[in-house]
C-alpha cells in the first residue's frame, strides 16, 4: 500500500540556469506538513516561486517550484531531498493503523566555543559555513574582548545527526579553520551542558523596549525604528476574503499581499497553530510584486467558517504575520547601541530559520562589527518569541546616535530578512 518511500520527495533541477527547480511531495498527510515543508525549505535559502497542494486528509500532494535566494550562494540538493523525506509519514500499512507517529529524539546540542581575532563579517563568514553543513544554530553568546578578539559560544544541532563522528567533526573544523585562518587562536567542540540552559533566556528588556518589539500590528502613524521607509508603506495593506459560497464542505480564503521570500511558510505557519486544515491550496507566481493565494479550509471539527467573529479574527491574524512577520528595532541600551529582531515561535516550539544568517550578512553589508550578540526566548502577549540582540560597534561607517542612520541600519536588515 502507498508508494516506496523514496518516492516520496522527487527534485527536478530546472532545464538551465534561472528556471525554477521542482520539488514534488506525495505521501500520507498529516496536520503542519506544508507549514514544515516551506520551513525547510527557507532553511535551504530557497524562494518558492509558486506553489499547489491538495489533500483529501489521508494522503497529500503538494508541487513547489523553487529558485536559490541570491544570498543563498550553496545549495545541498540531496540533503535537502533527505531532510523533506524525513518529514513525511511512513508510507506503510502501520501509517493507516496508526497515525500518530511517536516523536523522534531530540537531536542532542554541542558546543562549539572559538576564541580569535575580530574583523569584520566574521560572524557571518562562521554562520555561513554552519548553515552550509546543516547545522542549525540554537543559541550563541558572542562577546568582544577590549583588546580585539572575540569569544564566540555556538550551540548547535546536526540535521544530518552525524556529528558525534570523528569525520563529521573534522569537517566542521576544517570548514572553520579555512574562513579563519591565522586569526584563531582555539576552536573546540563538545557536548553542550547545563550552560544551555543558562543561555535559553533572554537578557531581560526594558518595559519602553518590550513594547515596542512586540506591538500586535504597526499604526499608519507609526514614527519610531520600526516603522517602514516611504517606499515600503504599500506592505501595510493585505486584503483577505473569506467565501463560503463555492464549497458545501469548505472556505474559500483568499488572500492578495505584497511577496516576500517567506510568505507561504507565514501563511502556513499561522494556519497550523489556529489548528485549521486545508483541503487544496494554490500559490500564484509573483505578479508586479504582490502575490495571490487561495486556500481551501476546515476548522479543525471539519466544519467551515461561518461564524462572522471567527472570520474577522482569522484574517485580522493572517494580516499581522504576513505584513510584519518580523520586528526590527535600534535602541539604547546604556551607552551602547543595539540592534534587536523578533519573531514568533511555532507552537511546536520551532523558530525561524536563516534569521541570524540574515541580519549578520546585512551588517557585514554595511561594514559594522558586531561587538556581542545573544539568541534567546521570550514571552510576550501570550506567545513565545525568538529575540535577536547585538550590540554595534561604534567604530564604523555610521553615526549611531543619528536618527537616520539608525533608520537606514533598520531598513537594510529587514529588507534582507524579507528578501527584498
Amino acid at each position: 500500500m502507498g508508494v516506496p518511500s523514496d518516492d516520496a520527495v522527487l527534485i527536478q533541477k530546472g532545464n538551465k540556469q534561472g528556471e525554477p527547480h521542482v520539488i514534488t511531495v506525495n505521501c500520507p498527510d498529516k496536520h503542519g506538513l506544508g507549514c514544515d515543508i516551506c520551513h525547510i525549505i527557507l532553511d535551504f535559502g530557497l524562494y518558492i516561486a509558486k506553489g499547489d497542494v491538495s489533500t483529501d486528509g489521508i494522503w497529500c500532494y503538494m508541487v513547489f517550484w523553487v529558485v536559490p535566494h541570491s544570498s543563498s550562494p550553496v545549495v545541498r540538493w540531496p540533503s535537502l531531498k533527505n531532510r523533506l523525506q524525513s518529514l513525511c509519514p511512513s508510507c506503510s500499512v502501520t501509517f493507516y493503523l496508526n497515525d500518530q507517529p511517536s516523536n523522534s529524539p531530540a537531536s542532542p546540542v554541542y558546543l562549539l566555543k572559538f576564541f580569535c581575532l575580530d574583523r569584520k563579517g566574521l560572524l557571518h563568514d562562521v554562520t555561513q559555513v554552519l548553515c552550509e553543513l546543516e547545522l542549525t544554530i540554537q543559541k550563541v553568546k558572542v562577546t568582544t574582548t577590549p583588546d580585539g578578539r572575540v569569544l564566540d559560544l555556538f550551540f548547535i544541532t546536526d540535521n544530518m545527526e552525524l556529528l558525534h563522528t570523528e569525520e563529521r567533526q573534522h569537517h566542521l573544523c576544517k570548514q572553520l579553520d579555512a574562513v579563519l585562518g591565522d586569526s584563531c587562536i582555539s576552536c573546540k567542540l563538545r557536548l553542550a551542558g547545563p550552560e544551555y540552559d543558562c543561555h535559553h533566556g533572554i537578557s531581560s528588556l526594558s518595559p519602553a523596549v518590550a513594547e515596542e518589539l512586540f506591538l500586535f500590528v504597526l499604526s499608519d502613524k507609526e514614527t519610531r525604528s520600526q516603522a517602514l521607509s516611504s517606499d515600503m508603506t504599500k506592505l501595510k495593506k493585505a486584503n483577505v476574503v473569506v467565501d463560503n459560497s463555492l464549497s458545501p464542505a469548505h472556505t474559500l480564503l483568499q488572500i492578495h499581499c505584497v511577496d516576500h521570500k517567506s510568505l507561504l511558510y507565514d501563511i502556513l505557519r499561522t494556519l497550523k497553530d489556529c489548528n485549521i486544515k486545508i483541503a487544496f491550496g494554490r500559490f500564484s507566481p509573483n505578479s508586479k510584486g504582490y502575490r495571490d493565494l487561495d486556500l481551501f479550509i476546515q476548522q479543525k471539527d471539519g466544519k467551515k467558517f461561518v461564524d462572522p467573529e471567527k472570520q474577522n479574527g482569522l484574517c485580522s491574524r493572517l494580516k499581522v504575520e504576513m505584513l510584519h512577520p518580523l520586528r526590527v528595532i535600534i535602541a539604547n541600551r546604556g551607552p551602547d547601541t543595539e540592534l534587536l529582531v523578533a519573531n514568533p515561535v511555532e507552537l511546536s516550539g520551532k523558530g525561524r530559520p536563516r534569521v541570524f544568517y540574515d541580519v549578520t550578512l546585512a551588517l557585514k553589508a554595511l561594514g559594522i562589527c558586531i561587538f556581542s550578540a545573544e539568541i534567546g526566548r521570550y514571552s510576550s502577549s501570550d506567545r513565545e518569541w525568538e529575540v535577536y540582540r547585538f550590540l554595534l560597534d561604534e567604530n564604523c561607517g555610521f553615526q549611531l546616535s543619528s536618527t537616520l542612520a539608525r533608520n537606514q541600519i533598520v531598513d537594510r536588515v529587514r529588507r534582507m530578512l524579507m528578501g527584498w
